[in-house]
């Protein structure tokens, strides 16, 4: 003889609630060909629907022996289990046990989806299973806008879906009027006639008298089994076709493709749309606080070495005083002077020393007067400076040499003397009462990194300046323009050892070197912007909890469906799939809209003058941390879903 399709061997269940154990089996042993139609009869509480979730695989026994097909189902895992039930098991539930967001044809199809079946394939065999069980009309409709006897034909479209080899089915007409169960059981009925095995589980004797074989089960014991049928029919045919196809698909997908579980879960947090709006909020906050956050950041990091960079950074900057101390080691700053800035000048990679003599004074033009800065200095100023002039000329040699009264005007000076429509040049100022007539204006140059107007003042002549105005020989500074920048160092180097044996080996002064001072410059706005990042991080941060707190919740509202996935064949890995699919779909979109908000809040704050700086950077950091975020807080929520137990999440409310 032939082995059985199914055969348990002393099978026992025992439930332990603490301390307290229930078993339920009692040493329960029974084989079923393939093609019977078996019904399992008996009273609320003798452990009948325990012994159709044994024979579906949706639990383990405590104790004995279950071989399917000649199998042991204790040597399989939880997803070689699912991979049996998706095969070869439909379930008809008494309480129909589909996923209310999803609709009827959407229901149908899941055991396809997770068969790895396409989407076309699946919608075609989904709708006409739904046609032929009369539900054609009713493709669209979700189970809340479906009777009682048209869900719980969805419920045996489902079960039919992978053309299944069994058909158990749980008090498959307990909850419906009596034109329905008829319906349903001359079904049941038309499925063993074409080879299925078909288990009813029932306390109802007259739905038990539909099946070919009766067994009666009380207290957890087969106490009558009124035996096989003579030539129970083969189900030879049923075991092969559309479930051998689902063998060769299951091995090409883990779950149909990945466009499948977005819109899964799309659906899944369209049906709490409030909820996922407030998930979304805190995303939404965390990224575009991000994106503000850093371009605002760098915005302001750009414009203060945009206004470094404007004074040069091919200068070495030599001022009086000894190094790291703010006055020289005499106690007087007097320690430069113009024979220091022309030895410079004679270097190699130098181009020019320009000399700079500072005082204050007043200026008079008509009947305006003037305080500014006097820079007695050089005609090398401009080129070293990168400062042009607007209009007339700069100083040059000879004004210096016969100690011209010639003045170059700022362009803050000019509009202060002169106005905006008045031409300066030709004019005469009176600076502390001495007549100085304008040959020029500069360019507008605007405020100094360190806030100053740099337009705010008045070139002279160096020997002019130092004789008739400020009234001093030494310099305030030296500005030593060089050639090669790679060769910065050893520059900076000669200027100081030239400098140093002139002041007869007495190191009364220093030299900065500007692109020095540009880079810690920029190494100290880059941790500011860091730390600007990271403040707004915490809102991310935040926005992450909110993910992992809405999966939790979801993963508790939604347990029944879980296990409704889990008895249609989904493994482990799918339900991982989908939960973190349904955290990343969350914190994709509330990245793209917080990417979108924070561009836009940096707009208008451009808008209303502040220095914003945008980059493809912060915005992909952003939006890469809220992916980031979904992933990690979203996998916890997944895994605990994941590793439900089938029967247990099919039991939950």
């Amino acid at each position: 003889m032939s082995q059985p399709l199914i055969r348990l061997d002393g099978l026992t269940k025992t439930y332990q609630t603490g301390e307290l154990a229930t078993t339920v089996l009692h040493g329960v042993s029974l084989d079923i060909d393939e093609g019977e139609f078996v019904a399992i009869m008996g009273t609320s509480g003798s452990g009948k629907s325990t012994l159709m979730h044994l024979l579906g695989c949706l639990d383990k026994p405590t104790t004995g022996r279950y071989c399917f097909a000649g199998e042991d189902i204790a040597e399989l895992d939880r997803d070689a289990l699912a991979s049996l039930r998706r095969r070869t098991f439909g379930f008809i539930f008494q309480s129909y046990h589909l996923i209310p967001s999803a609709t009827a044809m959407e229901n149908v199809e899941v055991p396809a989806i997770y068969a790895g079946l396409s989407r076309n394939v699946r919608h075609a065999r989904a709708e006409q299973l739904l046609t032929d069980l009369g539900l054609g009309d009713r493709l669209g409709n979700r189970p809340s806008q479906l009777s009682g006897g048209q869900q719980q034909r969805v419920s045996v479209a489902r079960a039919l879906m992978n053309d299944a080899r069994v058909i158990l089915a749980d008090e498959p007409t307990g909850a419906l009027d009596s034109q329905s169960g008829k319906d349903v059981l001359a079904l049941l009925s038309e499925l063993h006639q074409r080879g299925k095995t078909v288990v009813v589980i029932t306390h109802d004797r007259e739905v038990a008298s539909h099946a070919d074989r009766l067994i009666e089960i009380r207290d957890g014991r087969i106490v009558h089994d009124s035996g096989k049928p003579e030539r129970p029919l083969s189900g030879s045919d049923a075991a092969t076709g559309f479930a051998a196809d689902d063998i060769k698909t299951e091995r090409r997908a883990a779950l149909a493709d990945t466009g499948e579980a977005v819109r899964m879960a799309l659906r899944a947090l369209q049906a709490n749309l409030f909820r996922t709006v407030l998930t979304l909020l805190g995303i939404v906050i965390g990224v575009a606080s991000v994106v503000v956050m850093l371009a605002v950041g760098n915005g302001a990091r750009q414009e203060v070495l945009d206004r470094i960079s404007s004074l040069g950074t091919n200068l070495l900057l030599v001022r009086p005083g000894a190094p790291n101390t703010r006055r020289s080691v005499d106690g007087q700053t007097n320690t430069l002077m113009p024979a220091d800035a022309e030895l410079a000048a004679q270097l190699d990679n130098v181009m020019s020393a320009v000399p700079e003599m500072n005082g204050r004074a007043t200026l008079r033009a008509g009947n305006n007067d003037y305080q500014t800065q006097i820079t007695a200095t050089s005609p090398e100023l401009p080129a070293a400076r990168d400062w042009g002039v607007a209009s007339g000329v700069f100083l040059n040699a000879e004004d210096n040499q016969r100690y011209a009264a010639v003045a170059v005007l700022g362009h803050t000076v000019a509009e202060n003397l002169f106005g905006d429509s008045a031409n300066p040049l030709g004019e005469y100022v009176l600076i502390n009462n001495v007549p100085f007539q304008v040959i020029g204006i500069m360019a507008e140059k605007g405020a100094a990194p360190w806030g100053s107007d740099q337009d705010d003042v008045v070139f002279v002549p160096l020997n002019t300046g130092s004789l008739r105005l400020i009234g001093q020989r030494h310099l305030n500074s030296i500005t030593v323009m060089i050639d090669d920048l790679s060769q910065a160092e050893l520059t900076q180097e000669a200027v100081r050892q030239v400098i140093l044996q002139s002041h007869g080996g007495v190191e009364d002064f220093q030299i900065r070197n500007m692109a020095s001072l540009l880079d810690n410059i920029a190494e100290t706005q880059n941790t500011f912007t860091m730390l600007l990042g990271s403040i707004a991080a915490i809102s991310l941060l935040v926005g992450g909890i909110g993910v992992m707190n809405i999966m939790l919740v979801n993963v508790t509202e939604r347990t029944r469906e879980i296990g409704i996935r889990m008895a249609t064949g989904a493994r482990t890995r799918h339900i991982l799939q989908q939960f973190i699919v349904e955290a990343l779909v969350v914190s994709a979109i509330g990245g793209v809209l917080g990417v979108l908000v924070g561009l836009g809040f940096a707009a208008a704050l451009q808008a209303l003058g502040t220095a914003i700086q945008f980059t493809p950077g912060p915005v992909l950091l952003a939006f890469g941390c809220a992916f980031a975020t979904g992933l990690i807080f979203g996998y916890m929520p997944a895994h605990k879903a994941a590793h439900l137990d089938p029967v247990v999440a099919l039991s939950a409310d």
